[in-house]
């Protein structure tokens, strides 16, 4: 490959990253995800990068809740539970909650 070619691949992988990377942080800030009472991320304004982004985040979460119960000798819901309350509570003022089914604003 010459190095013209090169260029212009590694340019468009870069802008295809860009185009699909979105941080938790931004999809937050930006209202597109929120916390919910079940211990894991919402959409509320769907994209495929979003959606992508909360189901990964939520199989992470799930495995780590199953963790923690085993280790525990807890349930997963009891594990979830907590969580909720935990991502509730460090929740950032401005980034939404799930509350009663309808979004808020903490």
């Amino acid at each position: 490959m010459n190095a013209s070619k090169l260029l212009t691949t590694i340019a468009a992988a870069c802008m295809s990253f860009s185009v699909l990377a979105i941080s938790l942080d931004d999809a937050k800030s930006q209202g597109l995800v929120g916390e919910t009472a079940t211990g894991y991320l919402g959409v509320i304004k769907g994209s495929s990068e979003v959606n992508k982004l909360v189901e990964e985040v939520n199989s992470k979460r799930k495995a780590k809740y199953q963790q923690l119960a085993k280790k525990n000798g807890i349930s997963l819901s009891q594990v979830e539970v907590m969580a909720a309350k935990k991502t509730f509570a460090k929740t950032a003022p401005g980034h939404f909650v799930k509350v009663d089914g309808k979004w808020v604003k903490k």
